[in-house]
């Protein structure tokens, strides 16, 4: 049953990054991701907060770049409002992870990072 629903996932978040505009049939999941941390980020990564597993790089062969932002879509029958975020950067392929965001509330989610801390953070609107 976990395999089917995984499936069903993986299936709705094929083509599930669409750069810079709007996509057909959205769903009340979408929302751009804006990367403040003053390095590039190689993989993102959403999953369902149920999921044990990451799936696919949703940026694929795309980086995001400090300053850019990428608009996330889901197909407007993916199920489910609790997501989870991985992002891992370029240069060292650290990662930072976020547990249980409320997508269907949300727009936009800005990740930054503090150098005197080392902690990246997430900031939504």
């Amino acid at each position: 049953m976990k395999n089917a629903f995984v499936a069903a996932i993986l299936a709705a978040l094929i083509g599930l990054v669409v750069p810079g505009g709007a996509a057909f049939a959205e769903g009340k999941q979408d929302f751009t991701l804006v990367n403040q941390t003053g390095y590039r980020i190689d993989k993102v990564y959403v999953s369902p907060t149920a999921s044990n597993d990451w799936e696919e790089d949703v940026l694929g062969r795309d980086v995001l770049d400090d300053g850019e932002s990428v608009d996330i879509t889901f197909h407007r029958d993916t199920p489910g409002c609790k997501w989870d975020l991985k992002v891992v950067y370029a240069d060292d392929d650290s990662s930072a992870v976020w547990s249980g965001f409320d997508i269907c509330t949300i727009t936009k989610i800005t990740i930054h990072y503090n150098k005197k801390t080392d902690t990246t953070s997430a900031t939504t609107e």
